[in-house]
């Protein structure tokens, strides 16, 4: 009685005080409270738990509990927890961190830029690419082509890049300069799409165009792997057309897909990777922008006049670099990238016998990221709008928790798709489980 009172109580204060991602307080009369996590499983304040579906948002790869993790960033908080990273300043994680990550990246990679999250990113590697081209002498190269339903993050300009219209319609105008091209989707549009971005070049004149941003395999956006010959071509037509390629490995970074980097699948290499989630596995805020030899020489030999002039307060943070570099210890000594593989193609191979129900349209998935497509009527692919979150309440019911991309219909439809990407360290078990979970719930909501 005394906890339920005082569980009442933080849930009170909640809704007087505190401004969600994504607020809608229809969405948040009864908000999960979670007050411990260990392995793939949260627990809520009445004691319940749930398989953590999602790894809470893409990113606690190496799971929860990780007291490892807890010491690292005591022991580098006891000895020196920030210090300023600006040029003429420097600290030894940060240094550490870069070097690891260069070694485990593509190889045409040099230079690391530390932000503290997604978003930030991004926003950082629109800037380097503008920077670059000012700096070969093209400035008319500004502009960003990315791919409807590829979500980048929501600051102004990250959000004029993600290709999700609910996210622009209350903050319009987006940013000038950004295009959205359909992606390689196989399940609704025909070939790998290639040509569009080619088609756009040509529009738009390639000398207008810094940029092509995708992300391997489009995770909140519906976790959408492309056709095996989508990449490839891709890197060939930025060649062609002098357009950098930007790889948003924000979510597939650092073991996701089942390889360290997922556009290895594929053997391309961009110019640009902007990283975040994984790299800490959440248990501090940290992300980054990898960039090729040729745009880190732009920026290491650029005159006083045109120097760097980008920067954040808490790039290169001691403690989270200390604790990227003890994640980075978990995933490799545990071989949890190759486990993630294994078991995401367990997953993936549970979650195709949902197809048997009416309304699961495509299943879908590379490495430890999936996704169940809904819709109304299979023949025609109709997209199912609002029978997602449905599904999702029941899981929780029955002990599942994750996200949906809710669905659109129109241009580019899109039906409810149900994301799934689990910590590396979930167990066969639990994997079973998930697949058994959503059969229920789905049939809970015919």
């Amino acid at each position: 009685m005394e906890r339920r009172t005082a569980l009442a109580a933080l849930v009170e204060a909640d809704r007087a005080h505190l401004i969600h991602p994504l607020h809608f307080p229809a969405e948040h009369t009864a908000p999960l409270v979670a007050v411990e996590a260990a392995g793939a499983v949260l627990r809520d304040a009445e004691g319940r738990e749930y398989i953590d579906g999602l790894a809470s948002l893409w990113n606690v790869n190496v799971g929860h509990g990780r007291t490892a993790l807890a010491d690292a960033a005591a022991a580098q908080m006891r000895r020196m927890a920030y210090t300023a990273a600006y040029a003429g300043f420097s600290n030894e994680p940060a240094v550490r961190l870069a070097e690891r990550l260069i070694r485990l990246a593509y190889p045409n990679l040099s230079g690391v830029y530390f932000t503290t999250g997604g978003a930030e990113s991004n926003e950082t590697a629109f800037k380097i690419a503008r920077y670059y081209w000012k700096r070969r002498g093209q400035p008319e190269k500004t502009k960003v082509i990315s791919r409807i339903h590829g979500y980048h993050g929501v600051t102004l300009g990250a959000m004029s890049a993600t290709g999700i219209p609910a996210f622009h319609r209350m903050f319009a105008p987006t940013v000038p300069g950004f295009i959205h091209i359909t992606p390689s989707y196989p399940y609704r549009y025909a070939g790998s799409q290639a040509e569009a971005l080619e088609a756009t070049l040509q529009a738009e004149g390639p000398g207008t165009v810094a940029a092509f941003l995708a992300e391997p395999v489009i995770g909140a956006g519906g976790v959408i792997p492309p056709t095996p010959d989508y990449f490839p071509r891709i890197r060939e037509i930025c060649d062609q057309s002098q357009v950098l390629f930007i790889a948003d490995e924000i979510i597939t970074g650092f073991g996701r897909t089942g390889r360290w980097f997922a556009l290895d699948h594929w053997g391309v290499q961009p110019d640009v990777v902007t990283f975040a989630k994984g790299v800490t596995s959440a248990y501090l805020p940290l992300g980054g922008v990898m960039v090729s030899r040729e745009i880190h020489a732009a920026i290491a030999e650029a005159p006083p006049a045109e120097r760097f002039m980008h920067a954040a307060t808490y790039s290169a943070h001691a403690t989270c670099c200390a604790v990227a570099l003890a994640n980075l210890d978990i995933l490799e000594g545990e071989s949890l990238v190759p486990r993630a593989a294994t078991l995401g193609d367990r997953l993936l191979q549970g979650l195709r016998t949902l197809r048997d129900l009416p309304v699961v349209g495509d299943v879908r998935g590379l490495g430890l990221m999936c996704g169940v497509e809904l819709v109304e009527d299979k023949a025609t692919k109709a997209p199912a709008v609002g029978l997602g979150a449905r599904v999702l309440a029941e899981a929780r019911q029955r002990g599942l928790v994750a996200r949906i991309r809710a669905g659109q219909k129109g241009e580019d439809p899109i039906g409810d798709v149900i994301c799934l990407a689990p910590p590396f360290v979930i167990t066969e078990a639990q994997v079973d489980r998930i697949v058994e979970i959503l059969r229920e719930a789905i049939q809970a909501c015919r």
